[in-house]
């Protein structure tokens, strides 16, 4: 009986350690909820008004997130995969499809945001831009 629970109790044992081990990585620095304050032609007062920004805190696996964004209208939800040496992959961006009055942040925010491919973090400000010279700045939600 002993050998039997001796054995029981190391498969639980080791079903623990791989699940642990399979556990995504966190990096706080990243995986937050953030505000959109620079982008294209629009204001940071009419991105604030939108409540535009970006929320990075759902992990999926390691190295991709799956996030949402919303510009003041509709749900949008991608995933993403930030990569050493500042590359990202945004990737399955999509979106509800609610028609509302003012479309052109979303519009514009939807076209451009998957085609972002480098990513830093300075501070509480993210940045995405692109081979273009297109960028978004963000900064940390919960950053006062």
């Amino acid at each position: 009986m002993k050998k039997i629970l001796t054995a029981f109790f190391a498969v639980l044992f080791l079903g623990a350690v791989v699940n642990c081990s399979a556990v995504p990585e966190k990096n706080p620095a990243l995986q937050r909820q953030w505000m959109l304050v620079s982008f294209d032609q629009f204001s940071k007062e009419e991105l604030i008004r939108n409540k535009a920004g970006i929320n990075l805190t759902d992990i999926m696996e390691k190295g991709k997130i799956k996030g949402s964004a919303h510009m003041g209208c509709n749900s949008i939800f991608f995933t993403s995969e930030f990569k050493n040496g500042g590359k990202v992959k945004i990737s399955g961006v999509g979106s509800t499809l609610k028609a509302c009055q003012n479309m052109e942040l979303e519009t514009a925010f939807t076209r451009k945001f998957d085609k972002m491919t480098r990513y830093s973090i300075e501070g509480h400000f993210l940045t995405l831009s692109d081979d273009r010279g297109n960028s978004m700045k963000f900064v940390a939600a919960d950053w006062d």
